[in-house]
C-alpha cells in the first residue's frame, strides 16, 4: 500500500510555461524521471489501488470508462499522473487517485511496473471504418490541417521512443478512451498536450474522423 503522506514537489520539478501560445494561461509542468533509480518489482505493489481501475497488467478492467497501461511508457505515466495532481488534467476518478501517490519514488516504480507489462494489443475488426482511420493515421489530411499521426507516435501506434514521455504508445488503446481524449482535446477539455499541439490537430478533425482514428487504433 502506498503511504499518504505530505506532498512535496522540488522547484527542480516545477516551472512554468506557455501552452498553445502566449495568450494561453500558464499551467505548472510536471518533471520527468530516471528510470534507473527506479524498481518495477517495488511498483507491482505500490500499484495496488491503479489495479482496481487499470488492472493487475495494465489491461483496463473497464474499457469503456480508464485506459490500458500495459507496456505504456514510464516516463508518460509519470508525468501524467503530475498532471492529474498538478491540476493540469481532471478527471473525477483519476485526480482522485493520483493524490494518493504522495512519494515521486512510488510514482517513479509504479510508471515502471506498468511500462514492464506486455504492450497493449487490440482486435482489427476489418472494417471500413478502420480503413479509414489507417489512411487517416498515417497520411493525415494536410488540406484540413491534419498530419499523419504516424510521425510521433510511431508504426501502429506503437511508440518512437521511450526516452520521449510526451508522445505515449496508443495502438491497442481502448476504443473509448482514444475517442474521449480526441474529443476533450478538440474541445478544450483537456489541455496539457505539448504547446497544444494535439489541441492543434483534434480541432480539425471531424467526429467521424475520431471514431475512424479510435477504430483503427483500438485494433493494433
Amino acid at each position: 500500500m502506498i503511504k499518504i503522506t505530505q506532498i512535496i514537489f522540488s522547484c527542480s520539478f516545477l516551472f512554468f510555461v506557455s501552452v498553445g501560445g502566449a495568450q494561453a494561461a500558464q499551467q505548472p509542468i510536471a518533471g520527468g524521471m530516471n528510470a534507473a533509480e527506479g524498481s518495477a518489482k517495488a511498483g507491482k505493489a505500490k500499484s495496488e489501488l491503479c489495479q482496481g481501475c487499470h488492472g493487475v497488467n495494465g489491461i483496463s478492467i473497464d474499457p469503456t470508462t480508464f485506459p490500458n497501461l500495459a507496456g505504456q511508457y514510464a516516463g508518460y505515466i509519470f508525468k501524467q499522473v503530475q498532471d492529474f495532481q498538478l491540476g493540469n488534467r481532471n478527471d473525477d476518478t483519476m485526480s482522485a487517485m493520483a493524490a494518493t501517490v504522495t512519494s515521486l519514488n512510488d510514482l517513479r516504480d509504479i510508471a515502471l511496473y506498468y511500462a514492464s507489462q506486455k504492450t497493449m494489443k487490440g482486435k482489427a475488426t476489418g472494417s471500413k471504418l478502420e480503413k479509414q482511420g489507417k489512411q487517416l493515421f498515417e497520411k493525415g489530411n494536410p488540406k484540413k490541417g491534419v498530419y499523419g499521426c504516424i510521425n510521433c507516435h510511431g508504426k501502429e501506434g506503437k511508440g518512437k521512443s521511450k526516452d520521449n514521455a510526451l508522445f505515449p504508445i496508443i495502438g491497442g488503446q481502448t476504443k473509448a478512451y482514444i475517442t474521449k481524449q480526441l474529443k476533450d482535446l478538440k474541445t478544450g477539455k483537456r489541455t496539457n498536450d505539448p504547446a497544444g499541439m494535439m489541441a492543434a490537430i483534434a480541432k480539425n478533425l471531424s467526429d467521424k474522423d475520431i471514431e475512424a482514428v479510435a477504430e483503427y487504433l483500438a485494433g493494433r
